[in-house]
C-alpha cells in the first residue's frame, strides 16, 4: 500500500526520495508527493518547506520537481493509496500544517510537513478538537489531523511534539515529520505499520522507509523499528525511543545488513512484471526448496532458535490465518494436512477471525501466511491468537526480516524473490511448497510418514521446476482462450476437493486484473444455485485432474453442457475428456498427485494475464488495489 521515504543528509536528497518512491511503486498507489527544506532559498521562494504533489505516476512528480527546481538536504516522500478522501492533489501527502487560524492561502509557509501510512481511528474526534483551536483543514484525510496535532504540541523540539502527538492517536500509523525551524531533522514513529531506519555510509546521513527495497543502492544497513518506537534522525546521529517513552534511555535496535534485491525489479524481456513473475516460478520453487535434503522439523526452527520438533510434539491441531491469495494457499494446505498428516485444520480469513468469538486451544499451531510478512489483518489476527493463549506460532513468509517472522515462534522463509505485480503469482506457489513441506514434517512427527513415502514426496517436489516449465509451454493455447474471455463480463470457475481452492484462486486472478466478474464453486454445488447463471455467455473454467473425484466432476460438466454452457477444461492427459462442441480442453503435461494444485494454478494465472492484456487493463497496478496491505 502506501510507501514512505525520508532522509537527512548534507547533499540534495530529492533524487533519493524520488528513486525510493519508484522502488515502492509495486505496492500500488493513486497519488504521490514529497516535501523538503529549501536548499537555496531566493526572493521568489522563501526559506522553509517546499512541496510537490501529483495524482499521476512518480515520473510526473519528478518532472514537476525538476521544473520547480526543488532541492533540499532533508525531506520526506510518499505514495498514497486512498482510504480517507478521494485520490486528489489536496488529499495527497505530504500534508502541511500552517498553524491555527491560517489555511495556507495567505502565502505563509507550512510549519509542519508529514507523511503517514495507516489509519487513525479517532481522527474525527481529533479533527473537531483542532478545529475548535483554530486549525483549518484542506483535505478529507485522517493524516492531516496528525500534522496539526504535531504543530499544536510544538515548542521548539520536534521529537517531543511528535511524541506527544502520537500519544493521542488510536489506530495504525507509520509517520515521518519535518518542521520548518529544524532543517536537519526528521522524526519518525510507528505503531501497527512498518517503518525502518537506514544507516548511511559512516553514519553521516540517515534514512526512513516503509520497505528496505526503497533504500536499495543507498544503504544496506537497516534497523527494523519495533512496535511503538519513535526515531529521531539528525546529521551524524539517530536516536530511538521505545514504546515506554523513556527519552533518557534510548532503545537498542540491532543494525542488520539487508540485501534489498534491487536488480530483481528489472523487467527484462517481459511485457509486464506479472508475466515475468509467472515465468519465474520454476526458479522460485527451486530456490524455496534449496537445501532441503530431508523432511525434518528443523526446517521450521524459528529465528530465535526455537526447536520445531518440540513444538510439533505439543500440538494436535492447526489454525491457518491469512488474507486473499495467501488464504487460498491455506485452504489448499488444509486438504494436505488432514489427509497426509492426519491433523485437524481450520482456515480463517484473518480480518474475520480477530473480530469474532472463538474457542482457543493452547495445543494449536497457529500458522500465519503472508508474502510481505507485514499484512495488517494477518498480523493483528496472529497477535489476537497469541493473546488468547495460543503460543505456538509459525509463519510461511517471503521476507525473512518482516514483523511476522520476528513475532512467530517458528518460520519457513520462501524464496520467491521480489514480487512487483499486485496480483500474486510466484508468492502463492512458493507458499504452497512451504505448506507441503510443513505437512510432511508434521506427518513425520506424528508417525504417519514412512521413509519410502518421504522419499517419493521429496522426489516429486524436486521435479516441480521441470514440471512447471512444461506447463508454461501451454501459453499459446491459453492465449487462444484469453481472446474469448476478453469479450466476456462474467466467468465461473469449478474445482473439486484439493482443487477447489485453486478454482477460487483462478477466479480471484481474473477479477483482479481483467475486471471481469468471476466466481468459483465446488463443482458439486452447481445444482445448489450457480447453475442458474449458466448460459452461452458464461464461460465455465474447470480444473480436472485425474483424481478420485474425476467421475463426479465429469457429471458436473455434463450439467453445464445440458444448459448450453461453454466449458474450458484443464485436464490431465489420462482423464479421457476431449474437445468437442462447447468443450475446450487443454491437456496438462502430467498428473502430479498431491502436488497437482501447484501445476494447475499456472494456466489460470496465464489466462487472467492474457485476458487482461487483451482488454488493455493496467496489469501490474490494477485499479483500487495495492500490493502490500498494511491497513485494515
Amino acid at each position: 500500500m502506501c510507501g514512505i521515504v525520508g532522509a537527512v543528509s548534507r547533499r540534495n536528497i530529492v533524487p533519493i526520495l524520488v528513486q525510493g518512491l519508484q522502488r515502492l511503486e509495486y505496492r500500488g498507489y493513486d497519488s504521490c508527493g514529497l516535501a523538503v527544506h529549501a536548499a537555496s532559498p531566493d526572493a521568489a521562494r522563501p526559506a522553509g518547506l517546499q512541496r510537490a504533489r501529483s495524482t499521476a505516476r512518480v515520473a510526473e512528480l519528478l518532472a514537476q520537481v525538476q521544473t520547480e527546481h526543488i532541492e533540499g538536504a532533508s525531506g520526506i516522500a510518499h505514495t498514497r493509496w486512498a482510504t480517507h478522501g478521494a485520490p486528489a492533489v489536496h488529499n495527497a501527502h505530504p500534508h502541511f500544517s500552517y498553524g491555527p487560524l491560517a489555511d495556507g492561502a495567505d502565502g505563509r509557509p507550512g510549519r509542519v510537513a508529514l507523511v503517514h501510512n495507516g489509519i487513525i481511528e479517532n481522527h474525527e474526534e481529533l479533527r473537531a478538537q483542532l478545529q475548535a483551536r483554530g486549525y483549518a483543514f484542506a483535505s478529507q484525510t485522517d493524516t492531516e489531523v496528525i500534522a496539526h496535532l504535531v504543530d499544536s504540541h510544538y515548542d521548539g523540539d520536534l521529537f517531543q511534539a511528535v511524541q506527544a502527538a502520537v500519544g493521542a492517536l488510536r489506530g495504525a500509523y507509520a509517520i515521518a515529520v519535518l518542521h520548518k525551524d529544524e532543517p536537519h531533522r526528521v522524526v519518525g514513529a510507528r505503531a501497527g505499520s512498518p517503518l525502518i531506519l537506514g544507516v548511511g555510509q559512516d553514519g553521516a546521513e540517515h534514512f526512513l522507509a516503509s520497505d528496505a527495497m526503497a533504500l536499495a543502492g543507498v544503504t544496506d544497513q537497516i534497523v527494523y523499528l519495533e512496535e511503538g518506537d519513535l526515531v529521531d534522525l539528525q546529521l551524524g546521529r539517530y536516536w530511538i525511543v521505545g514504546k515506554d517513552r523513556a527519552p533518557l534511555t534510548p532503545a537498542q535496535r540491532p543494525v542488520r545488513t539487508v540485501q534489498a534485491f534491487s536488480g530483481a525489479a528489472e523487467l527484462g524481456p517481459y511485457r509486464h512484471y506479472m508475466q515475468k513473475e509467472i515465468f519465474e516460478q520454476p526458479r522460485a520453487i527451486a530456490d524455496t526448496l534449496e537445501g532441503v535434503q530431508a523432511v525434518v522439523p528443523e526446517l521450521f526452527d524459528g529465528p530465535g532458535g526455537t526447536a520445531a520438533w518440540r513444538v510439533f510434539k505439543e500440538i494436535d491441531r492447526v489454525l491457518i490465518l491469512a488474507c486473499g491469495t495467501s488464504y487460498y494457499s491455506g485452504c489448499t494446505a488444509k486438504y494436505w494436512l488432514e489427509d497426509i498428516a492426519g491433523i485437524p485444520t481450520q482456515v480463517e480469513v484473518a480480518s474475520e477471525y480477530r473480530y469474532r468469538t472463538s474457542v482457543p486451544d493452547p495445543r494449536t499451531l497457529v500458522v500465519a501466511i503472508s508474502q510481505s510478512g507485514e499484512t495488517a489483518d494477518t498480523l493483528a489476527a496472529l497477535r489476537h491468537a497469541q493473546g488468547l493463549g495460543m503460543r505456538h506460532t509459525l509463519t510461511i513468509c517471503n521476507v525473512a526480516t518482516s514483523a511476522m517472522v520476528r513475532e512467530c515462534e517458528l518460520a519457513y522463509i520462501t524464496r520467491a524473490g521480489v514480487e512487483i505485480g499486485v496480483a500474486s503469482t510466484k508468492a502463492f506457489t512458493t507458499q504452497l511448497a512451504g505448506l507441503f513441506l510443513l505437512t510432511l514434517a508434521l506427518a513425520q512427527s506424528r508417525g504417519r510418514l514412512t521413509e519410502d513415502e518421504e522419499a517419493a514426496h521429496l522426489q516429486a517436489m524436486r521435479h516441480l521446476p521441470v514440471a512447471l516449465q512444461a506447463v508454461l509451454a501451454l501459453e499459446p493455447q491459453i492465449i487462444g482462450w484469453a481472446e474469448v474471455f476478453a469479450r466476456m463480463e462474467n466467468a465461473l470457475f469449478l474445482g473439486r476437493g484439493l482443487h477447489y481452492p485453486i478454482a477460487l484462486e483462478g477466479a480471484l486472478k481474473l477479477k483482479e486484473i481483467s475486471y471481469i466478474h468471476a466466481e468459483a464453486y465446488p463443482a458439486g454445488e452447481l445444482k445448489h444455485g450457480p447453475l442458474a447463471l449458466v448460459d452461452a455467455s458464461m464461460p465455465v473454467v474447470t480444473v480436472a485432474p485425474n483424481d478420485a473425484l474425476l467421475e463426479k466432476l465429469k457429471s458436473n460438466l455434463q450439467e453445464v453442457r445440458a444448459r448450453g454452457g461453454v466449458l474450458y477444461v484443464l485436464a490431465d492427459a489420462d482423464t479421457r475428456i476431449d474437445s468437442s462442441e462447447g468443450i475446450h480442453v487443454i491437456r496438462m503435461p502430467e498428473h502430479y498427485g498431491a502436488l497437482s494444485p501447484i501445476l494447475h494454478v499456472l494456466p489460470l494465472q496465464l489466462l487472467a494475464y492474457h485476458t487482461a492484456c487483451a482488454r488493455g487493463t493496467d496489469v501490474d497496478k490494477p485499479r483500487n488495489l495495492a500490493k502490500s496491505v498494511t491497513v485494515e
